[in-house]
């Protein structure tokens, strides 16, 4: 049996601290001297393998995504209609934040912050934002409904930055259990459902196709 490194011991006991630190202080009151502290260690070493907070959060990120993925692929195997399928992926997404409620305006604004590497838009992001983009394929591409190929090749990347928009609603839902983004997530997939055999009409797809690129091009 091959043995963990003691450097990558470290890094995932540093990793692993961060993450429930975020879970629990939120993004501000989390910095590399506290994880340091609580983990009997130097902040040279804490640094030397976390350069930055930014660098954690990509940790969390990822973190998210996986525990998001798990959850939602089980209903993803049961669902075939894409309208389902993404209202699956969009309440199971919502669902991953909630332990971060208390904070989620701290870690938005952290996010939200031009020139920010803690943005889901950012390059340090790229592997967590890939992953998303990816689960958002399978589901569109595992769906029976088969949209037209140029809609379906936009769609991954213009649904993501959706989900972000979304994500920001959900911080901003002062509503008991956040249940105002949760009915839009209904009525938009709803509506979805609905307008999904117009796209299949050549005077709808060159209305909305420009539209889809302008949105999947967001943020770069």
């Amino acid at each position: 049996m091959t043995s963990t490194p003691k450097s990558e011991r470290t890094r995932i006991a540093i990793r692993d601290a961060a993450i429930a630190s975020f879970r629990q202080r939120g993004f501000d009151a989390t910095t590399i001297r506290l994880l340091a502290g609580e983990l009997g260690m130097s902040v040279g070493s804490a640094y030397y393998h976390f350069p930055s907070k930014s660098h954690l959060i990509q940790e969390l990120y990822q973190q998210v995504q996986a525990e998001h993925r798990a959850v939602v692929a089980p209903l993803l195997a049961s669902e075939a209609k894409l309208a389902p399928r993404l209202r699956a992926f969009l309440h199971t997404g919502l669902d991953q934040l909630e332990p971060f409620g208390d904070h989620a305006s701290e870690f938005a604004l952290a996010a939200l912050a031009p020139g920010s590497d803690a943005s889901p838009l950012s390059a340090h992001s790229e592997a967590a934002r890939q992953s998303v983009i990816t689960l958002l394929r399978e589901t569109v591409e595992g769906s029976s409904d088969r949209l037209p190929a140029d809609v379906a090749a936009l769609a991954p990347e213009a649904l993501y930055r959706i989900y972000l928009a979304l994500t920001l609603a959900w911080v901003q839902d002062t509503s008991p259990g956040r249940a105002r983004t949760r009915r839009l997530v209904d009525n938009g997939t709803r509506l979805l459902a609905v307008a999904l055999p117009a796209l299949k009409l050549p005077p709808v797809r060159r209305a909305i196709l420009p539209l889809m690129a302008d949105v999947a091009k967001l943020g770069e």
